[in-house]
C-alpha cells in the first residue's frame, strides 16, 4: 500500500509544496495526507500546512509577476502545475480572458524566477507535459516540449515530474536531469474494479484495445499485468492536409482478436476532440463487442461533452474513466457516463519520497498491488 511508504526515511530538507493558480483541490489533498504522514514533522516545525503562499497578479495589459510571501530558503520545493487549466481567467484591458497553457507556463516560471535559487532543491509536477504533443520534428517546425523541458533545468529545476508523457523519449532533451514519467495505471484498475459492480463477468471476456499504434505500449502493460488479450486500431491519416493542427484521420482499421460477446477497455492517454475514441467505440461495437469502457489520464473534452452523452445514449460507450490531475468541468462531472480516478494519494506519496531522496522504483511499478486487486486480496488505503 500507498502508506508503507510514509514515515520510513528522514527528508533532505524542510519540505514546501507550492500549488499555481488552477491546482487548489488537489494541492489541498495532497497537503492533508502529508500532513498526516507527517504530524510529528509538521508539530516540530510549528505548522498547519506544507503549503507555501504565492500569487501572481497580473497588470491590466495582461503582463504578470510571481510573488512569493514566505522564506524558502534551503527548502525541498514541489511546485504543482496544471498548464491546461483554461477554468482560471484574468483581465487583459478589461475583458475576462482564459488562460492558456503557455500563459501557465509563464507563471511557473514567474515563481521559480521568484525562489531565486535560494531553495535547497525544486521538483516541478506538471501532470500533464507542456507542449508535450510537440515532441518531434517532421518537417520545418519547432520542438517546443525540449526546449521549455530544458529552460526549466536551465532556470534551476532538478527534477520534473509528469504522468502518461505522450512520448517519454522527449526525456531525452533533458539527460543530465531528473525526469520521471509515471502512469495511473493502478489507481485506474482499481477505481474499475469498485466502480464496476459485475466487474467478475466483465473480467472473463475482456479485452484492451489501443486506439492507434503509438498507445500500444501502455495497452501492453495493462493487457500482460491483467492477463487479458490486445488488439488495435492502425489510424490512416491524410498527410496532404491539417485539419485544426493534425492530420486527418481517414480511416480506423481494427488488429487483434474476435470481438463477439467481448468486453473492452479503449486506453489512452488524453481523450482531446473524443472524435478518435468515440469512432474506435463505435467499430468496436459493429464488430459484436458487449461493452466498451474508456481509459485516460487526461479528460481535455476541448469540443464539449455532447458526442459522449449521444455516444452513452446510444449504446457505444458504458463509461469514461479519467484522473483528477488536469481541470475537470463541473458540467464533465455531473455525466453519468464520468467517473473520476483520484490520484491525490499517489502524487503525495511521490512527494514523500523524493523528500528523503530514495528510490520511486516501487511506486513506478504497481505489479504486485494490481495483482492484488484482481485477486480480491487487496485492503483499501
Amino acid at each position: 500500500m500507498l502508506k508503507e511508504y510514509t514515515n520510513k526515511y528522514t527528508p533532505i530538507a524542510d519540505l514546501s509544496i507550492i500549488g499555481m493558480n488552477g491546482v487548489e483541490e488537489i494541492t489541498d489533498a495532497i497537503d492533508r495526507y502529508l500532513l498526516n504522514w507527517r504530524s510529528e514533522e509538521a508539530k516540530s516545525r510549528n505548522i498547519d500546512t506544507f503549503k507555501i503562499k504565492t500569487k501572481c497578479p497580473r497588470f491590466g495589459t495582461g503582463e504578470g509577476k510571481g510573488i512569493i510571501f514566505e522564506s524558502v530558503r534551503g527548502n525541498d520545493i514541489f511546485i504543482i502545475s496544471d498548464v491546461f487549466n483554461y477554468g482560471v481567467t484574468y483581465k487583459m484591458y478589461g475583458k475576462e480572458t482564459m488562460m492558456s497553457p503557455d500563459d501557465h507556463f509563464q507563471d511557473l516560471k514567474r515563481i521559480i524566477a521568484a525562489i531565486g535559487g535560494k531553495a535547497r532543491r525544486i521538483t516541478v509536477i506538471m501532470p500533464m507535459l507542456y507542449e508535450g504533443r510537440q515532441h518531434g520534428r517532421q518537417m520545418r517546425e519547432s520542438l517546443d516540449c525540449s526546449l521549455a523541458l530544458q529552460e526549466l533545468v536551465h532556470m534551476g529545476v532538478e527534477n520534473i515530474i509528469s504522468f502518461d508523457v505522450h512520448d517519454p523519449k522527449i526525456q531525452n532533451a533533458i539527460p543530465l536531469s531528473g525526469f520521471e514519467n509515471f502512469h495511473p495505471t493502478y489507481q485506474m484498475i482499481k477505481s474499475f474494479v469498485s466502480t464496476e459492480k459485475d466487474f467478475e463477468s466483465i473480467k472473463d471476456n475482456l479485452i484492451i484495445v489501443s486506439p492507434d499504434a503509438g498507445g500500444m505500449g501502455r495497452c501492453i502493460y495493462y493487457s500482460s499485468v491483467m492477463g487479458v488479450d490486445l488488439g488495435m486500431f492502425y489510424k490512416r491519416r491524410d498527410y496532404t492536409r491539417v485539419v485544426k493542427g493534425k492530420n486527418p484521420v481517414l480511416s480506423h482499421e481494427f488488429l487483434g482478436t474476435d470481438l463477439k460477446d467481448k468486453n473492452v477497455i479503449i486506453i489512452d492517454d488524453m481523450i482531446s476532440s473524443g472524435d478518435s475514441m468515440i469512432d474506435a467505440a463505435t467499430k468496436l461495437k459493429e464488430r459484436g463487442a458487449k461493452k466498451v469502457f474508456v481509459f485516460a489520464a487526461f479528460g481535455l473534452f476541448n469540443e464539449g461533452l455532447d458526442r459522449f452523452d449521444k455516444a452513452q445514449k446510444d449504446g457505444i460507450i458504458e463509461r469514461v474513466y479519467t484522473t483528477n490531475l488536469i481541470y475537470r468541468t463541473p458540467e464533465l462531472k455531473t455525466r453519468s457516463w464520468y467517473h473520476e480516478v483520484d490520484m491525490s494519494k499517489y502524487v503525495a506519496s511521490i512527494i514523500d519520497v523524493l523528500n528523503s531522496d530514495k528510490s520511486l522504483s516501487e511506486l513506478l511499478d504497481p505489479v504486485q498491488k494490481i495483482k492484488a486487486i484482481l485477486s480480491n486480496s487487496v485492503d483499501e488505503d
